[in-house]
């Protein structure tokens, strides 16, 4: 017998543990349900062992998998990592995913800069809300919109989660917006997503969260959509201010109360795997993006409030 266990049966093995379905791991490997499973079988049969408890619908690891995961699993990354240091010495390309709200808001403005700074870099760019899959996109760095705790990334914090209240003038202007308690008399646009409302009210304007139902409401799943609803006066949004930066900048927002800003526990993190050497042209497009993040000055003084993050 040889030393090694049929190696092709190592990554299907480590997928169909990590996602704890063989459908899904078939997916990421780009190849069927029925080739992970038969990868698998064989390095059971090679092993002498049962790696996963099969029912119906789901796999479950056994103690064994779970033993011999944890003992392989640096490995692989290890031979992960390698590969692709190796693979893309020379590579002037960067692979680089973030939320939309961000990428529409804030990162687009400012790509151009890079691109003039250092124009022999390949920038690949893609927005999603979901937690970056570094080894299966194939991706070097990524922005993340999360509470900074995550034990498999470095992260350094971008932008602190902040929640301010905007609106367009003439909204305002129109509907006599002089202080917090004049916001039950507007339209309040909801971003699904960061459920932050309630909060400020209670905070700012004294109005329980009970209350705070009853005033009339627009439900939005997407933040761009929800700033861009503001701007067509459809009513008062509530919005992390970078965001709302150039919108502001440009007129077609008015930062309502800019002494009343919440503190809130999710930030926008640059996030890139731990122990993962990064090439000289992400470290260039990292350092960037720091430098451009630190030179907006946080004007606002926010009240901290004690809430879960979703």
């Amino acid at each position: 017998m040889s030393l090694y266990p049929p190696l092709k049966s190592l990554p299907a093995f480590e997928a169909a543990l990590r996602l704890q379905s063989f459908s899904l791991a078939a997916e990421e490997l780009n190849v069927t349900p029925g080739a992970v499973g038969q990868q698998i079988r064989k390095l059971e049969e090679w092993l002498g062992v049962e790696l996963f408890t099969r029912s119906v619908r789901q796999v479950y690891p056994t103690a064994d998998g779970l033993a011999y995961a944890a003992r392989i699993g640096p490995a692989l990354q290890q031979i992960s990592d390698a590969s692709a240091q190796l693979r893309h010495r020379q590579d002037h390309s960067v692979h680089f995913v973030m939320p939309p709200s961000f990428a529409a808001k804030w990162f687009s403005p400012r790509m151009a800069r890079f691109l003039i700074m250092h124009p022999t870099t390949a920038l690949h760019v893609g927005s999603t809300e979901e937690r970056p899959n570094f080894d299966h996109d194939g991706l070097d760095i990524a922005v993340r919109y999360f509470d900074g705790n995550d034990d498999s990334l470095e992260a350094v914090l971008l932008y602190r989660g902040q929640a301010a209240v905007y609106c367009a003038p003439s909204y305002r202007d129109e509907l006599g917006l002089a202080t917090p308690a004049d916001l039950v008399r507007a339209t309040l646009i909801n971003d699904t997503k960061h459920h932050w409302w309630s909060d400020w009210l209670a905070t700012f304007a004294g109005i329980a969260p009970e209350q705070s139902r009853l005033i009339k409401h627009i439900d939005i799943d997407q933040t761009a959509m929800v700033i861009e609803a503001a701007i067509h006066n459809q009513g008062v949004v509530i919005a992390n201010p970078l965001l709302t930066e150039e919108d502001v900048s440009e007129g077609k927002l008015v930062h309502l109360f800019p002494q009343h800003v919440l503190t809130v526990p999710l930030g926008y993190y640059l996030v890139h795997p731990k122990k993962r050497e990064l090439r000289r042209q992400v470290r260039l497009f990292r350092d960037w993006l720091l430098d451009e993040a630190s030179e907006l000055t946080q004007v606002y003084s926010p009240i901290g409030v004690s809430r879960s993050g979703r």
